[in-house]
C-alpha cells in the first residue's frame, strides 16, 4: 500500500494571518482605514445587490483607479510582504511535514481563501502550500479587467472534493464531478482549519464526511467560535498559536498518529485477506 496522505485545508484571513490580508498594506496605500474600505464595500453590496466577494474585488479596482494606483499583479504581490501571522505559522509547515514523515504519513497543505491570491503570492508562506486557491483577476495589458476566480464561502466546499480526487485544475469541471472508484485522499484524511462563520459550510462538510474541522480563535477570544462547536459544526476549537509544543501542534500530531495507525491496520487486514486466498 502507498504512503497515506493527510491534506490540511486552510482559510487565510484571521486563520493564519492576524487580520484581512488587504488591511496590512493595500488599504493604507489607498489612504483609507479598513473600516472605511470594508464599509464602502458593504454599502456597494447592499445598494447594487452584488455578491460580497465580487463587491470587494470591484472596490479594489475602483479605489485603486481613483487614487491613481496601477493595480498590477506585481503591485498586489508587494502588498503581501507585510502580512503578519499568528505565532508559529512561519515554521509550522516544516515541523508538521517532518513529523508526518517520521510516522510514514505524507502531509500536504492547501490554501482555500476568499482573499486575493495575488496578495498571498507575495507573503512569506506562499511556497509552503502544495496548491493555493483564492480570488484572482484576469489581466489584459497588466490591468485587471475581470474576475478570473471568485471564491465565496459556500464555493469553498468544491475544493474538498477537488483535493480528495486530486483534481487541482480549477477549470476542470468534468473530473471533479465524475464518479470515481477511489479517492487520492480519503475524506477522513482531510482537515479544514478556519476562523469563524464564513468557514461553517466547509467545516460542516468535512466533519460530516469523516474528516476533521478546527475553528481557530485569537488569544483569549474563544467565544468567537464556541457556538460553532456547540452547534456541532466543527470537531475542535483551538487557539491560533501554531508554535512548537502548542495545543494546535499537539492536535495535528495526534491526527497524524491516527492516520498512521489506521494505515497499519489496513495493511494487516489486506495481508490476512491475501493469505486466505492462498
Amino acid at each position: 500500500m502507498s504512503k497515506p496522505i493527510l491534506a490540511i485545508m486552510y482559510d487565510f484571513d484571521k486563520t493564519l494571518s492576524t487580520t484581512d490580508m488587504q488591511n496590512y498594506t493595500f488599504i493604507p496605500n489607498l489612504g483609507m482605514t479598513p473600516e472605511e474600505f470594508w464599509g464602502a464595500t458593504g454599502e456597494f453590496t447592499n445598494n447594487e445587490g452584488v455578491e460580497r466577494i465580487l463587491s470587494y474585488m470591484y472596490m479594489m479596482i475602483k479605489q485603486a483607479r481613483e487614487k491613481g494606483i496601477k493595480l498590477t499583479r506585481e503591485y498586489l504581490r508587494e502588498c503581501g510582504k507585510n502580512i503578519k501571522f499568528y505565532p508559529g505559522v512561519t515554521t509550522w509547515f516544516k515541523r508538521i511535514n517532518e513529523y508526518g514523515a517520521s510516522k510514514g504519513v505524507q502531509v500536504e497543505h492547501y490554501l482555500v481563501s476568499s482573499g486575493t491570491i495575488e496578495i498571498v503570492e507575495g507573503c512569506q508562506i506562499y511556497n509552503e502550500f502544495d496548491k493555493a486557491y483564492g480570488c484572482e483577476y484576469y489581466y489584459e495589458n497588466d490591468v485587471p479587467v475581470w474576475p478570473k476566480l471568485a471564491i465565496n464561502y459556500t464555493q469553498k466546499t468544491q475544493f474538498f472534493f477537488r483535493i480528495a480526487k486530486g483534481v487541482n485544475d480549477i477549470s476542470d469541471d468534468n473530473a471533479v464531478n465524475k464518479k470515481t472508484e477511489g479517492l487520492r485522499i480519503p475524506y477522513r484524511n482531510i482537515v479544514y482549519m478556519g476562523d469563524g462563520m464564513t468557514d461553517i459550510a466547509c467545516m460542516t462538510l468535512v466533519k460530516k464526511n469523516g474528516g476533521r474541522s478546527i475553528a481557530v480563535y485569537p488569544d483569549k477570544d474563544a467565544d468567537k467560535v464556541r457556538q460553532i462547536y456547540l452547534d456541532g459544526r466543527c470537531n475542535f476549537i483551538c487557539r491560533a498559536d501554531y508554535s512548537a509544543g502548542s495545543d494546535m501542534e499537539k492536535m495535528m500530531k495526534l491526527m497524524i498518529d491516527d492516520i498512521a495507525t489506521q494505515h497499519e491496520y489496513e495493511k494487516k487486514i489486506k495481508a490476512l485477506s491475501e493469505e486466505k486466498k492462498q
